[in-house]
């Protein structure tokens, strides 16, 4: 009887170790997946038998009850983070319980450009991979409110940056994202400004951001960019700036800067009208505010392109004007910046 008990005892030991061995293999091996890649959403409050029958009911090559138990069997049952993930060929039990417990989510990005417009970002967010698009159909004035912003300008309000979102993650909640950055970023910019800088509020700051990041060619310019327009302020000129001209004339603008243009009179004419225009052209980035707050140590009041992308700084229209028969020679308006 006991010679009995002790081959039973030896073949369940057998069994315990073959069972054993054969989940270490199981559990390293790949998971046959219906396509390349497999979408998994686990929902907050799903419980670990009811995440291995979601990735049982997506299509992967395992029964909901095994993967169960190899969730409770590594102790990590309970460490399954909620989220959206993207199985892919070559996953093991193993590697898909330890991307859950990270939360390794499937992300996406999308880039938002400095010196884009608004017209701009919405086209990008559209366009953008596994991004519910809340907005598509809804005016700019809608998307603000959807924003907690109603009454608010859009433009400059957005800031320029590479963005990763989870699939499935909304255009609304990526667009919040980006405000509160520039929010961030105006906000310490602003508590950065020069002293005796002719900008009364965060505001002016950011608007006259917008104008440097759209003309200024190379960074190395962009701070002296700055300091003409503050130093004309200053002086009550005109901007004259060419972009905000342009921003102006919205879809009417064919890609060449007419005459008829510049007598073209809407709120960010900055030839026809004095001071700032009423609001951010383009979205600023980091160094364009910096410079509106801090801009050159400079008596500049003109500047004009000179074909390479930098621009040659003048501190009266005769030394101006000189410039511009040298550098524009041929008669290109779509050049006629800082005049």
């Amino acid at each position: 009887m006991r010679r009995f008990f002790l081959k039973l005892f030896l073949l369940a030991a057998v069994l315990v170790l073959g069972a054993g061995a054969a989940g270490l293999w199981w559990v390293n091996q790949p998971l046959k997946l219906p396509a390349p890649a497999v979408d998994l959403s686990v929902e907050p409050g799903t419980t670990p038998r009811g995440i291995a029958q979601a990735i049982s009911d997506a299509g992967v090559g395992a029964p909901a009850p095994l993967l169960y138990g190899w969730f409770r069997f590594s102790g990590q049952a309970r460490q399954i983070r909620a989220g959206s993930y993207e199985l892919e060929r070559g996953v093991t039990p193993r590697l898909l319980l330890n991307m859950l417990v990270r939360g390794e989510e499937a992300t996406r990005s999308v880039v938002l450009v400095e010196g884009w417009n608004f017209r701009q970002v919405r086209a990008a967010l559209a366009k953008a991979d596994q991004l519910k698009p809340e907005t598509v159909g809804r005016t700019d004035e809608e998307v603000m409110a959807l924003l907690g912003k109603p009454g608010l300008h859009p433009e400059g309000r957005f800031f320029p940056d590479t963005y990763t979102y989870s699939k499935g993650s909304t255009d609304v909640a990526l667009l919040q994202r980006a405000m509160r950055a520039m929010d961030k970023r105006l906000d310490a910019a602003w508590a950065a400004r020069a002293s005796s800088l002719p900008l009364k509020t965060p505001d002016e700051a950011l608007i006259l951001a917008s104008i440097v990041e759209k003309e200024t060619g190379k960074a190395n310019d962009r701070a002296e960019i700055a300091a003409v327009f503050v130093n004309r302020l200053r002086a009550g000129m005109p901007l004259q700036t060419d972009p905000s001209v342009i921003y102006g004339l919205g879809t009417r603008f064919d890609g060449n800067l007419h005459k008829k243009d510049l007598q073209t009179d809407t709120p960010w004419n900055t030839y026809l009208r004095g001071g700032l225009p009423p609001t951010p052209i383009s979205m600023p980035g980091k160094a364009a505010l910096l410079a509106a707050v801090q801009p050159a140590q400079s008596s500049s009041l003109y500047f004009v392109s000179r074909g390479d992308g930098s621009s040659q700084f003048s501190n009266s229209l005769d030394e101006h004007n000189r410039a511009v028969n040298r550098y524009q020679r041929g008669g290109d308006p779509s050049q006629r910046s800082g005049q």
